[in-house]
């Protein structure tokens, strides 16, 4: 078995390793601070008030409330509960979101019956096509703050600025049915600013697993104002939205792993971008054919996404993996059903182009001198691969 100290992971765009300083918040809660935050006796309402903490902690990172945190067991609830609860009794209105978003939000979408638009050859809505498809019956708006497989980010703010007009229109006109903005912001936590108020959104998923803390917790931001109707139904937990005994050690653990993001969100934004600028230069210059994927200017600075023509991806991925170095041919979620990218098909990328595409992603682990490691291995595998192609 190879130890996990000599592979070089470039797949943090998946899953995030957590922090020590994470994992040691969160040990007390898994013995010694074991109880249930619902029952009466001091020990459990001395858990219940570190609970309430971390939550305010959650809050405090994206300049909310504790009262608009409403705890998941990670990004896929958060974003059902956001869409879902836009079915108002034998009512379905609208729900509106793009092409390139997570399955989690396309699949939810889908079930009720919403609108998905396109989008350009960089990932990206227009403004103004959004615009004209949102009807009086629009309840929803969800378009994810950043992509996970080609990292491209989406113009947040003017959407909300597009959804604050509707909302005034329909006031104008006497319209009562509400409209919301909700953006899964799951990549976008210690690369991007995640400030509700500045961003304009009525609803925020965030996924603890995606910012170095556990898996298995996440939360939606709800803004005050916005009424839900619950999913899961029993004890009244998280404002009668997500009953279910509280996950204090994950939660607790999530704030941690926040709080560190967010303050080390400028450096570690600024060291990545030039690790990636650095790569992308490598296989642009030193890999025929390849051509990178996502926007230009408007990304994450931590993926990297480049398609070969008649590429077998998933076969360099192997290959790298076999000398202990790890990518991604796409989201593991698909990846994991053997499907092809929906996100490089809805930006206009032939089979053969999405066929052939590579996700590298960095992390907080990624150094200098893995990429240095990195860069004759992958040209090395992918020219073995044309071969055999």
């Amino acid at each position: 078995m190879v130890k996990y100290y000599l592979i070089m992971f470039f797949d943090y765009a998946s899953a995030t390793p957590m922090d020590k300083r994470v994992i040691a918040a969160m040990v007390p809660y898994f013995a010694d601070e074991f109880y249930n935050p619902s029952a009466a006796y001091g020990m459990a309402r001395k858990v219940k008030s570190d609970y309430q903490e971390a939550k305010h902690r959650i809050a405090q990172a994206i300049g909310a409330r504790e009262a608009e945190i409403i705890m998941t067991a990670g990004a896929t609830e958060s974003i059902n509960l956001a869409i879902k609860s836009c079915e108002v009794g034998s009512r379905k209105l609208e729900v509106v979101t793009v092409a390139t978003e997570h399955l989690a939000v396309l699949n939810a979408v889908k079930a009720m019956g919403g609108k998905i638009l396109p989008v350009d050859k960089f990932g990206r809505v227009d403004p103004k096509i959004l615009e004209k498809s949102i009807t009086d019956d629009t309840v929803l708006v969800s378009i994810g703050y950043a992509n996970n497989e080609i990292g491209t980010v989406q113009p947040i703010k003017e959407i909300a600025e597009i959804i604050t007009k509707v909302r005034e229109n329909r006031a104008e006109r006497g319209i009562k049915t509400p409209i919301f903005f909700h953006t899964d912001a799951s990549q976008a936590a210690g690369l991007l600013d995640i400030n509700v108020a500045r961003l304009g959104v009525d609803m925020m998923t965030l996924n603890a697993g995606k910012c170095y803390g556990p898996k298995q917790a996440g939360c939606l931001y709800v803004r005050a104002g916005v009424e839900l109707s619950p999913l899961i139904f029993g004890g009244g937990q998280e404002a009668g939205l997500r009953s279910g005994t509280e996950n204090v050690a994950g939660t607790v653990g999530f704030a941690v792993a926040l709080e560190i993001a967010e303050k080390k969100r400028k450096s570690e934004t600024k060291r990545l971008e030039e690790l990636r600028k650095d790569l992308e230069k490598f296989i642009i210059n030193e890999i025929d054919d390849a051509e990178i994927n996502g926007h230009k200017k408007y990304r994450l600075p931590n993926i990297i996404n480049f398609s070969i023509p008649g590429l077998d991806a998933e076969r360099v991925v192997f290959a790298l993996d076999q000398k202990n170095i790890q990518v991604a041919t796409g989201s593991a979620c698909s990846a994991n059903k053997g499907l092809r990218s929906h996100v490089l098909t809805a930006i206009g990328l032939s089979d053969e182009m999405a066929d052939g595409s590579i996700r590298i992603s960095f992390g907080r682990g990624t150094t200098k001198a893995q990429i240095e490691k990195l860069k004759p291995t992958l040209a090395e595998v992918i020219e073995n691969e044309k071969k055999l192609s």
